[in-house]
């Protein structure tokens, strides 16, 4: 039978479900959102006559859910108009959208007799081909499906995604006994392909493969945490990026997830693992136990409640986070741990030579991940062939479900199998058995290796290396060729006449030896090869100009220097506007100021969904000058100002916006409505075929006949509409909205976009718009007060409002 997912149905309107809801909308998908009834009338329902009947009252429950998910943050919708494919209604008067469905995603209580009285309803209604799935953590999937019908079985499967949905790459896919293979294929491809989804294959085992190992290594982290009388503030100084973990760390995700959350989860696991017994000495924690239920009598449930292992206070008009005191069980004033090990290995780049820097330490610090490190190794070892049969599923669930850096054996690899097992045993955390074995019989590391690249996986149970199945739609840049690599960038050939440009720079920004390695790709492009892609593999596409050359040259008063390497920038990205073969930009991640002028003038653009455009240069006092301002006038001006007596001004006050108030797009879907990608551009949800979709567009664009655009004409609307401009700048200042200096930037800025003092609206050539773009550069950069926030910026990260 062939599946199809034109329209689904998610039941469950909790911040899960609607979230759910939310990203089958962003994957273009018609998506239904059901809810329960409720039972009684708010006051504010009764004050107003409204009764149990009224529509408004019985879709109440799904009406919020999917209002929380609209204005929830981070974003879980792509934009704005993203929610008008989300439906809603509740389960007993629109019960019958189930029957039309394709796939309908059971995401309510966990409670497992709530969701089989759900399935029998769900067994009545359905289609033949429809395809139903649980979200449970941690009910057996089987369970579930108890007493149902052959044909629903069939069609059944567990469905875990990780929280929140659209962000966590993570879905566990959890086959039922009688569940078809055509069906856990098709919904493990459709993941991947149409959601974007990490898919693991998952045994139905108690709280499958991520939480599993999770409750296992938090039980004991927050055990030994106590016991050694660790402070909140010094441990999450310790497991965030230091050791390959996000900067959420240890307490922060906590509090993310839910004191009652924790507490809830290691209650149900605990019963049901009583073969587990590493896990359930720690779950069983006296000490552990009685501070978590403490927390949760006294309602400090983490980030929902403003209030957990840090509490929400504000001081001086200033939001802080007050960390709880471990000991006292008050939250206190925040302090700034400092440990010396970390202090060696915090500017290492490289995960497996930081560890080694920490674990060869002698302070606290070292001795906590040791202990933890240690600990998650022979935890996730014994947890084979139970959970997962070789390492693979089990490493790609903690870093797609926790966004670690690398999984446990991959990080075990890294610091050697056969070097870490003493230590390993001298703390009291031996290895499964079968590792000892693997390395007995001369299989040295849990992975085979072709250079950075796995190609095989150690299987315990065949005792040899299975060779890892490699998607088709994955293209690595380590499968390639280097053509030619500087300090700051790479020259890959990608195949089949297509080159490829890999930034490396740090925070990818532009400099000299970028602009050079471009230029190269463009000169081998016009001779030997077809086209070219930009992009890397690296959360950052590029977070602008290099703001250190640039300060650096002003103050030296290198001003001839300073504005030949912005001709030089500006010139590359005309020639990559006009190349006569397809360039495509392949953006991810933050591509601000100069990498956003980079993706504006690509041939084609191939965007990863969870790219963030902006022109952000306001922030370090200049605005862009690499050809963003241009760019930005020729596609969001010019084609109204093709129609007769159209108005400039409302659409200048929209790039204005843009550039002045630093606006970032959240999503590449955003970036297309504010005009940093145009409606020929693609997005790519999966972040990891993004390169191989990018090769794929140059040779369509090949194939296709592709040839550069006409040169454009921008629309200058002169002295006007600079001095509207300049108006509505007063205005902000008057108001207290900008400061005196933000009001010189803003006018610098006006008078570019206006083409400057031009008598009467003209059209002019792009090179006009370029050449004040640049003026207005230099002449800022000569300012004390642009210089003091490009420091600011290079010494915080933070911008400086002077």
């Amino acid at each position: 039978m062939k599946y199809k997912i034109h329209n689904a149905v998610v039941i469950g309107a909790g911040t899960m479900g609607a979230a759910i809801a939310a990203h089958l909308a962003n994957a273009g998908i018609p998506v239904t959102l059901l809810d329960i009834v409720p039972w009684k009338l708010t006051p504010d329902e009764e004050a107003r006559g409204l009764t149990l009947d009224d529509p408004v009252v019985r879709n109440r429950i799904v009406r919020e859910g999917l209002e929380r998910a609209r204005k929830s943050r981070p974003a879980s919708f792509f934009t704005s108009d993203h929610p008008g494919l989300v439906a809603f209604g509740n389960l007993e008067d629109d019960f019958d959208v189930i029957g039309r469905a394709d796939w309908v995603i059971e995401a309510i209580v966990e409670n497992l007799e709530i969701k089989r009285n759900l399935m029998e309803r769900i067994d009545q209604v359905r289609a033949a081909p429809t395809i139903v799935s649980t979200n449970t953590s941690g009910i057996p999937v089987a369970s579930i499906a108890e007493g149902r019908s052959e044909g629903f079985k069939q069609h059944f499967l567990g469905t875990h995604f990780f929280n929140p949905p659209r962000y966590l790459k993570l879905v566990e896919v959890i086959p039922a006994p009688m569940t078809l293979p055509a069906v856990v294929d098709f919904i493990s491809h459709f993941l991947e392909y149409r959601l974007g989804k990490g898919v693991v294959p998952a045994k139905d085992t108690p709280n499958f493969i991520a939480n599993r190992l999770f409750s296992g290594w938090a039980g004991f982290a927050m055990d030994y945490i106590l016991e050694n009388e660790y402070s909140v503030e010094e441990v999450d100084s310790v497991t965030g990026p230091a050791i390959g973990r996000p900067k959420t760390a240890t307490f922060r995700l906590i509090d993310l997830v839910g004191i009652d959350v924790w507490e809830h989860v290691g209650r149900n696991l605990a019963p049901v693992i009583a073969h587990d017994e590493h896990a359930l000495r720690y779950l069983r924690s006296e000490r552990v136990n009685h501070l978590i239920h403490t927390m949760v009598e006294r309602g400090w449930l983490g980030n929902k409640t403003k209030g957990g292992f840090y509490k929400e206070v504000r001081q001086n008009g200033q939001k802080e986070y007050w960390p709880l005191n471990l000991q006292t069980l008050e939250h206190q004033p925040p302090g700034k741990p400092r440990f010396e090990s970390i202090g060696r290995a915090r500017d290492i780049e490289d995960l497996g030579e930081r560890l080694k820097v920490l674990l060869d330490g002698d302070d606290r610090a070292s001795q906590l991940v040791e202990a933890l490190t240690y600990q998650s190794f022979a935890y996730a070892s014994e947890r084979i062939p139970e959970i997962a049969d070789t390492p693979k599923p089990i490493d790609d669930a903690i870093r797609w479900g926790f966004n670690h850096e690398a999984g446990p054996f991959e990080t075990w690899d890294l610091l050697g199998v056969k070097e870490t097992i003493e230590p390993m045993k001298e703390i009291g955390f031996p290895p499964a058995p079968w590792v000892e074995e693997m390395l007995g019989n001369g299989y040295p590391s849990f992975y085979q290796y072709d250079g950075e690249r796995k190609v095989a996986v150690y299987s315990p149970a065949r005792r040899r290396y299975e060779d890892i199945e490699r998607s088709p739609s994955i293209l690595g840049l380590s499968d390639l060729k280097v053509i030619q690599k500087n300090a700051s960038a790479t020259l890959w050939d990608m195949g089949d006449g297509v080159l490829c440009v890999e930034y490396h720079s740090k925070a990818n920004a532009q400099d000299e030896d970028i602009w050079n390695m471009v230029s190269l790709a463009l000169d081998k492009a016009e001779t030997e090869f077809e086209g070219a892609v930009i992009g890397n593999e690296a959360s950052i596409f590029s977070a602008g100009a290099n703001i250190f050359v640039a300060v650096m040259a002003a103050q030296s008063g290198m001003w001839d220097e300073l504005e030949a390497g912005i001709k030089k920038f500006q010139d590359l990205n005309m020639r990559m506007r006009y190349f006569p073969k397809p360039v495509v930009v392949a953006p991810a991640g933050p591509a601000i100021g100069g990498g956003a002028e980079v993706v504006m003038h690509a041939g084609r653009v191939v965007a990863a969904a969870e790219t963030y455009i902006g022109q952000a240069e306001i922030g370090v006092g200049v605005i862009p000058a690499g050809g963003g301002t241009k760019e930005l006038l020729r596609r969001v001006l010019n084609p109204p100002m093709r129609t007769e007596n159209a108005l400039a001004l409302p659409f200048l006050q929209r790039i204005f916006e843009l550039i002045g108030m630093a606006k970032i797009a959240t999503s590449a879907e955003e970036a297309r409505q504010f005009g940093f990608l145009s409606d020929c551009d693609r997005v790519v949800l999966n972040r990891d075929h993004l390169l191989a979709e990018a090769k794929k567009e140059v040779l369509h664009m090949v194939k296709s006949g592709y040839h550069p655009p006409l040169p454009e004409k921008i629309y200058a609307a002169g002295r006007d509409g600079l001095a509207a401009l300049r108006v509505g700048i007063f205005m902000f200042k008057e108001g207290k909205y900008i400061t005196e200096y933000e009001s010189h930037i803003a006018g610098k800025l006006a008078h570019v976009m206006a083409g400057g003092e031009l008598s009467q609206p003209a059209w002019v050539t792009e090179q006009y718009i370029l050449d004040l773009e640049r003026e207005a550069f230099l002449s800022l950069c000569g300012q004390e007060k642009t210089q003091r926030r490009m420091w600011h910026f290079l010494q915080t990260g933070k911008p400086l409002r002077n």
